[in-house]
């Protein structure tokens, strides 16, 4: 991942999802002497993000002129995305200006991570860089390698390799970043429905020993939307019968992985950091 290192006392801003990312960023940045401020999504962020926030705009998915206006009125010239927005509110519970409207039509699909470049194109023509987050929070990269007392079986790493293989190749498309396999089957690939739907129908179809696999899409722009997984993970694992994660090393997030990794071990499912695949151009 690459480095970064600004000021103390410099402006940032957050465009804020739901989950504890948006507020793992603002008080890693509020904690290095940052202004902090962030566009937050009715109905996704956490109320909790004014606490290390200077400032917080709450807005309607799709207010893409106020969001840019929230930031330029407070000579905020740099920004990170974070934290989820459930996808399917794109059908129901969007608010577009004309300005949103007039990039959504421009675009030929509206995949995850073309939807974002187009947004934060529309952000650096106004003079706003968009930064990866991962240069305020390293330790929430997953690490390579074994975390559990229990190590894959045979079965389960031929499943790891087979899976791993797919799942970039689904990446390539943009489709999603999870899948779910069984004795080198695919239960479930994630589509809109997100990780732990995924999970859960690959449990039903093929019952317990499944594995998941989560991987960074080939030409994955860094900026946003990184593979993460956590507590409610494995509590999702569990639920469904599954009994290892493969997630690559490096590029994917892995919160609360103390808590998560000793869930893991008291229900017998392992969890391995992969060696990451190489970005597409390198």
């Amino acid at each position: 991942m690459e480095q970064f290192e600004l000021k103390p006392g410099s402006s940032l801003g957050i465009i804020s999802g739901g989950g504890q990312l948006p507020l793992l960023i603002a008080e890693a940045a509020g904690k290095r002497g940052h202004q902090v401020f962030a566009i937050a999504h009715r109905g996704e962020t956490d109320q909790a993000i004014e606490k290390w926030c200077t400032g917080v705009k709450w807005l309607k998915l799709g207010q893409l002129n106020k969001l840019i206006g929230f930031f330029k009125k407070r000579n905020v010239g740099i920004v990170m995305f974070a934290g989820t927005i459930t996808k399917t509110r794109i059908f129901f519970d969007v608010r577009p200006d004309f300005r949103a409207l007039a990039l959504w039509n421009k675009l030929e699909g509206h995949l995850d991570d073309r939807l974002l470049r187009a947004v934060a194109a529309e952000l650096e023509k106004e003079g706003i860089k968009v930064l990866p987050y991962t240069w305020l929070l390293e330790d929430l990269l997953f690490p390579l390698g074994i975390l559990t007392r229990r190590f894959p079986s045979s079965r389960e790493e031929k499943d790891i390799r087979f899976g791993l293989g797919l799942a970039r190749q689904i990446g390539r498309l943009d489709i999603g970043q999870c899948l779910v396999v069984k004795d080198g089957t695919v239960l479930a690939i994630e589509a809109i429905e997100g990780t732990d739907e995924t999970i859960r129908r690959g449990g039903r179809l093929g019952g317990e020993g499944a594995v998941i696999v989560k991987v960074c899409k080939p030409g994955q722009d860094t900026r946003f939307d990184l593979p993460s997984v956590g507590t409610k993970t494995i509590e999702t694992m569990i639920e469904s019968g599954a009994s290892v994660l493969a997630a690559e090393a490096g590029r994917s997030l892995f919160f609360d992985r103390d808590e998560a990794v000793m869930l893991a071990d008291k229900h017998g499912i392992a969890i391995v950091g992969v060696e990451p695949g190489k970005p597409e151009g390198h």
